[in-house]
């Protein structure tokens, strides 16, 4: 395992991870989010509660769609926002860590093999920081 380019690599998935994160909170309203979540749990629950009435199931799936999809609205803002900053930065991540591989294990893992180059330590250690941060700064 190289350790300069892991840790590196592990600081700057923490540094992006933290603005997209912070990005997404600014841009967003959380509690109308929250509240479109919420919404969407109830009908589901509900679905399983009817689930021997296919029409009202029918009727809460499209219920539920349609509060799903203005919920994907409001969570497109932030992705605009960083997605051209994301391809620039990922354009200089390849061109500086793509030197085969960062870390290398002492066993094969199935679908990854015995090692892992940069992307696959950016991806992992950006899905823990990514999460660690929604549940301190209570982002739905």
């Amino acid at each position: 395992m190289k350790l300069g380019k892991f840790w590196a690599l592990v600081i700057i998935s923490f540094i992006l991870t933290a603005l997209i994160t912070f990005i997404y909170k600014w841009t967003t309203n959380q509690q109308l989010l929250k509240q479109m979540r919420e919404e969407i749990k109830q009908h589901q629950s509900k679905m399983k509660d009817h689930k021997d009435n296919p029409q009202k199931v029918m009727e809460l799936k499209k219920r539920s769609m349609e509060v799903n999809l203005q919920y994907m609205k409001h969570s497109m803002k932030p992705m605009l926002i960083t997605f051209i900053p994301l391809i620039i930065i990922f354009g200089w991540l390849r061109k500086t860590f793509d030197t085969g591989a960062v870390i290398t294990f002492p066993f094969k893992i199935p679908l990854i093999g015995n090692d892992m180059g940069w992307l696959g330590v950016y991806i992992i250690s950006s899905i823990i920081f990514s999460t660690l941060l929604r549940k301190v700064l209570k982002i739905h």
